[in-house]
This record gives C-alpha cells, structure tokens and sequence, in this order.
C-alpha cells in the first residue's frame, strides 16, 4: 500500500481526521504502516474500506484525489492544522496552488452586497489573484461569476461529496469554473451528502487555502463568521466589507470590523491590507501577516479597473422604452426596489407593473433579486 492509499483508506473511515493520522504517521514511522496498525477498518457507511474501489470511482468521473503524498497538494493547506486527509479535485489541481483570497458572505445576498462581491473578485483576480469560495448561493456565487468575468481562475469548495453537488441552482457554474481552468473540490469521499457536519468543515477548507478572507455580506450568526474565526486561527488576514447600519445581511461585517479586521471598500483597500502578500509569479510565495498586524503598503501595487458610478435613473438613457416602461424605470435603481413599491409610486395596476417588469427583464434593462426586488443592472 502507497502513502496516497493509506490516506485515502484514512479518509473513508469514521472518527479519524488528519491530527490523529499524523499521530499514527510519528508513531509508525509512515501512513501505510499506520493503516496497518488501524484496528478499526469500518467505513462511514458500515462495510468495509474500499480505498480501491474509491480511487477507480475518481478515475472514471474525471476526479483527481490529491493527499499530502502528493506534490500537487497545497502548501499552505500542508502547512495548516487540521489539513485535510484528502482533496476530491474536479478540475485542475494546480488552481488550488495560486495565492488566494476568499471572498464569502451570505446566500440571501442584497443586490449591494451581490455587486460588491462581484466587483471585488472581478477586480482582485484581474491583479493576479485565485479566487475561493463555498459555490452557495448569494454572496459566493458572485464571487465566482465576478473571477470568471476577468479570466481569472478560481477555486470552489463544496460541502459534500463531488457526486452529491449541492446546490443544484449552481451546477452549471461549477461546470464552467471546471471549464475555465479553474476547480470544484471537496474533502468528502463520493456519496457523503451536505449536512450540519459538513459546512463547517467545508469552511476550514476555504480558509485555509486562502491568504486573505472577505466577508462582504453576513448576519451575526452565519457560515461566514464561522469562516473568519477559522481564518483568524489560521493567521490569515480577515477583511470586512461596511454596510448600512440597520441592515441584518451586514451585522456580522460591522461585528468583524469593531474587533478588528480590515475594512475594504474595493481591491485596493484589499491589497494594501494583503501588504508585501500581493500575487508573484513563481511557487514561492511569503507566509501570511499575524491577523491584526498593520501591513506594509507595496511599491507598486496592482491597480484594479477604476470603479464606474452608477448614474442616478433620471439619468439613465432610455431607448426603445414605452412610456409606461419609462415611467417604471424612473423608479429603480442599483439598490433595488420592491415591486409592491413601484406599484405604489407609478399608480399603475399590479398585473401592468408585473407585466412590465417582465418586459424590462427581457430587454436587459432591469434584474430581479429575492424579495420580489428589481433593481438597475450591475455596473461593469
């Protein structure tokens, strides 16, 4: 049996992780020999460890399963507490190398937060970095989409086995970060399913292989904060985006930013808060600044695209619109606006402004957000 076997069989048993299996590696002298001596061969399913049957599972759905034995796993996963046993790669190994920020926040993102993760990424993975994030919805799913926008590459990390994808609504966006030389990677073995279990740990994954996290947008009590503590115990630089005062969706950023952590506005805030950690070429890169420390600002740092200002929607030009289309128009704007809202500001019936709305849709001219919201489209 191969090192890479042994973690592989270690991956697909019950109440063993990472810390008692480097326990067992000094012990023994090396992980085969120490899966030798595992009294307890029983996999999470009952029967027997099929650490064979698991590898030629991989092989035949495209996966690459990537353990430290290997040279391809990350350095600064390797160099973690808690490491994983095993990383189920779909995609290209070499993304998770890069230097990499994570950019997450809430899945029941507000069109401001929506925006600002998008931009944010888009702009940071233009400077050279990777992007990673948990491929929910909200806030991560932005993040990718904003990486993708800029050619960049990025890294999304599920909370379930490869073959239990979940969430479904984003399936076809982890197929074009695959497609775009970017990867899809999980801890789980095949067949394990999301669960209270699993996001957590998915957390750790997604801070640890990250120099930086970005919370842009999260309640007190959410995954994000779970991963900026994880991060903050990683040593890593933990950043917050600010937002309104009363709202919910930004409680647990203002949190992050009284006790601590970096407040950005927009990637160059984020690099001058990353300091000497911004992107180089080659494998060697410096080890991340202690959370909290003030960092060194560079020589010449990347300069993101500059930021465009919406215009207001009196401004906004707009052709081939009906009348009653214009009328709706001169409602809506980047934040967006209930349509219960427009219904009572243009005093046209429910079923005109929902037909509208639709019709706007269409055109390319509005785009719609939870809460039955519809707000101007995102500004490039």
């Amino acid at each position: 049996m191969t090192e890479k076997e042994a973690y592989v069989a270690f991956n697909l048993t019950e109440q063993i992780g990472s810390v008692k299996v480097a326990s067992l590696e000094q012990r023994f002298g090396s992980v085969a020999a120490a899966w030798e001596a595992w009294p307890s061969k029983v996999s999470r399913s009952g029967g027997a460890v099929d650490w064979t049957g698991e590898m030629k599972r991989a092989e035949r759905f495209g996966v690459t399963i990537v353990t430290p034995a290997d040279e391809t796993y990350p350095r600064i996963l390797m160099e973690a507490p808690g490491r994983p046993l095993c990383l189920y790669v779909k995609g290209d190994p070499a993304a998770l190398s890069p230097p990499a920020l994570a950019v997450i926040g809430t899945r029941r993102a507000t069109p401001y937060g929506a925006d600002v993760a998008y931009r944010l990424a888009r702009d940071l993975s233009a400077g050279g970095w990777c992007i990673v994030s948990g491929l929910a919805l909200g806030i991560d799913a932005e993040a990718h989409r904003g990486a993708l926008a800029a050619d960049g590459v990025t890294v999304g990390v599920l909370g379930s086995g490869l073959d239990c994808f979940y969430p479904e609504q984003n399936r076809e966006l982890a197929r074009e970060i695959v497609k775009r030389g970017g990867a899809v990677v999980s801890e789980f073995p095949f067949g394990r399913s999301p669960d209270t279990q699993t996001f957590p740990q998915r957390n750790h994954v997604v801070a640890g292989l990250s120099r930086g996290v970005i919370a842009v947008e999260a309640p007190v009590k959410s995954g994000t904060l779970i991963t900026t503590g994880i991060a903050a115990d990683l040593g890593r630089t933990v950043m917050a985006v600010p937002g309104r005062v009363d709202s919910r969706s930004s409680a647990g950023c203002l949190s992050l930013i009284r006790e601590g952590a970096q407040l950005v506005r927009n990637a160059r805030d984020v690099e001058e808060a990353m300091g000497e950690l911004i992107p180089v070429s080659g494998n060697s890169h410096p080890a991340p600044a202690p959370h909290g420390m003030n960092p060194v600002k560079p020589e010449n740092p990347v300069k993101p695209e500059k930021e465009k200002t919406a215009p207001r929607p009196d401004d906004r030009p707009r052709p081939g619109f009906s009348v009653e289309e214009a009328i709706v128009m001169r409602h809506v704007d980047i934040e967006g606006v209930s349509v219960d809202s427009l219904i009572e500001r243009t005093g046209l019936s429910a079923a005109k402004v929902n037909a509208l709305c639709m019709t706007l849709r269409l055109k390319g001219a509005v785009r719609f957000f939870p809460g039955n919201r519809v707000a101007l489209p995102r500004q490039d």
